[in-house]
C-alpha cells in the first residue's frame, strides 16, 4: 500500500475533523500518513478565494456542517470557534518544527483541541505554549525556532510543494499523483492507496 501525504493548514476549520480522528483511522486501516503542514492562506489569497468572510449564510452552514460531522466522529467542538485565525502562519511554522522533530501530530491535535473545544485560537497564547508543554516541548525554544529564517523558508517551500501537487485547500490527501480534497474524501484516498 502507498503512504498518504496529509496536507493540512492549521487555520482550516474542516481540518479539525481530520486531525482529531486521523490516528484512529491509521490504526483501523493500517495506513501510514505523513503530516505535511503548509500555508493555505497564501494559496487562497493568490487564487482570490475567500471562503467564508463576509458570507454569513455560507459560514452558518459551515459551522453546522462541522457540528454534525463532529458528532458522528464522537467529537465535541464548541461552535463557532474563533475564526479566522490572526496568526495561522505561526501555528503552521510550529507544525513545521514538529514535523522535523517528530511531534507534529501531537502538537496539531492539541492546538486544534484548544481552538475548537476551549475557544483558544491556534497560533496565539495561551494555546501555543499549552499545546507545546502538553507534549513535553519547551515553548521558548520551539517558538524561537518557528520564527527562524530557516523555518519560514521551510514553510514557504512546503507551500510551494503543495501548489505543485495541485493543492488548493485543507485538508488534502495525496496518494502518488492523485489528489483528494476535504475531510469527506479521506476514505476515497485510503481506497485509492489500497488499490
Amino acid at each position: 500500500m502507498a503512504d498518504i501525504d496529509f496536507w493540512y493548514s492549521i487555520g482550516s476549520t474542516y481540518t479539525y475533523l481530520t486531525v482529531m480522528r486521523l490516528d484512529s483511522v491509521a490504526r483501523e486501516t493500517g495506513m501510514r500518513f505523513r503530516w505535511r503542514p503548509f500555508d493555505v492562506r497564501s494559496i487562497m489569497t493568490a487564487q482570490n478565494n475567500i471562503p467564508f468572510t463576509g458570507k454569513p449564510v455560507k459560514s452558518a452552514y459551515m459551522w453546522r456542517d462541522i457540528e454534525r460531522r463532529a458528532a458522528g466522529y464522537g467529537l465535541s467542538p464548541r461552535i463557532p470557534a474563533p475564526y479566522p485565525l490572526a496568526d495561522l502562519a505561526l501555528a503552521n511554522r510550529v507544525a513545521v518544527v514538529g514535523a522535523e522533530e517528530g511531534w507534529v501530530a501531537d502538537y496539531t491535535r492539541g492546538t486544534y483541541r484548544r481552538w475548537f473545544e476551549d475557544g483558544a485560537p491556534a497560533g496565539e497564547e495561551p494555546n501555543l505554549s499549552a499545546s507545546l508543554r502538553e507534549i513535553g516541548q519547551d515553548p521558548a525554544r520551539v517558538l524561537a525556532e518557528a520564527d527562524s529564517a530557516a523555518t519560514v523558508d521551510t514553510l514557504a517551500r512546503e507551500t510551494d510543494a503543495a501548489v505543485a501537487a495541485g493543492i488548493f485547500g485543507s485538508p488534502s490527501f495525496v496518494v502518488g499523483d492523485e489528489l483528494f480534497w476535504g475531510d469527506d474524501r479521506l476514505d476515497d484516498a485510503i481506497a485509492w492507496a489500497r488499490h
